[in-house]
């Protein structure tokens, strides 16, 4: 068998119903993974999964928050009730605020951080003792180019995605020894909904971002697709606690 194969395992993603959610979870459906795709609105969640039963897998959906614990376990627990079994967490959804750092009042920086490094960590949580109990897992974080530099107009953002590289690191060494295997990807600028209101956020971004993308474009949401089943299926046994940039070199250019 092929070892980029995911027939027979269960993947959910939250924030899978639009985006680098979506694009992670069209690229395990192709390589044959379940998928759970977990959301706040409800409708586009279920279109995202009819999107994705096309490609002839099983898909459920589930409405909640991650930023709170005890939905996140709710999270887990459907998606082992409904698809019968966790293999694969894509810790995807995430927001940001744009604007300067003295301009934050304390609930916008909370609410970043909640989304974007207490989801992520109360999902892991709760997919532990499952992974655990299967012999192991694949968990994927999502960080960002801000993990290795930072934007002046995103603060929380960037702090977020910076604790969730040293997060994923932990979380790989305590559970090497449980076979589960953890990673972060790094997205660069991707062409999204998210981005979409950077662009008229952000003076000259879009001209900013082509000029200095080696690539000479925006990425895509179909650009993670490959990446997302790379790390979740048996090709990366050995790979954990890394951080690989998705961005079109832009991570590295002069």
């Amino acid at each position: 068998m092929s070892p980029f194969d995911l027939t027979g395992k269960v993947a959910l993603v939250t924030g899978g119903n639009g985006g680098i959610g979506l694009g992670m979870a069209r690229g395990l459906a192709t390589a044959g993974a379940a998928i759970m795709v977990a959301g706040r609105n409800a409708d586009k969640s279920k279109a995202a999964a009819a999107e994705l039963a096309k490609f002839g897998v099983r898909t459920a959906t589930f409405e909640g928050d991650v930023a709170k614990a005890d939905t996140a376990k709710a999270m887990v627990a459907a998606t082992v009730d409904k698809l019968g079994a966790l293999n694969i967490l894509v810790a995807n959804a995430g927001i940001n605020v744009r604007k300067p750092p003295q301009d934050y009042t304390p609930a916008e920086w909370q609410s970043v951080l909640d989304t974007n490094l207490n989801g992520p960590f109360f999902c892991a949580q709760a997919a532990y003792p499952h992974m655990k109990a299967a012999g192991g897992g694949k968990i994927i974080t999502i960080g960002s180019m801000t993990s290795i530099f930072g934007l002046p107009f995103a603060p929380a953002y960037s702090s977020t995605k910076g604790g969730i590289v040293q997060m994923t690191r932990a979380l790989a060494t305590a559970w090497a020894a449980d076979n589960i295997q953890v990673n972060s990807v790094l997205p660069g600028w991707i062409d999204t909904d998210l981005t979409k209101a950077a662009r008229t956020q952000v003076a000259g971004l879009h001209e900013r971002v082509l000029a200095r993308t080696p690539a000479a474009r925006w990425g895509e949401p179909g650009d993670f697709g490959g990446i997302a089943v790379f790390l979740s299926s048996a090709a990366s046994d050995f790979v954990t606690g890394t951080a690989i940039p998705v961005d079109g070199g832009y991570s590295v250019a002069g």
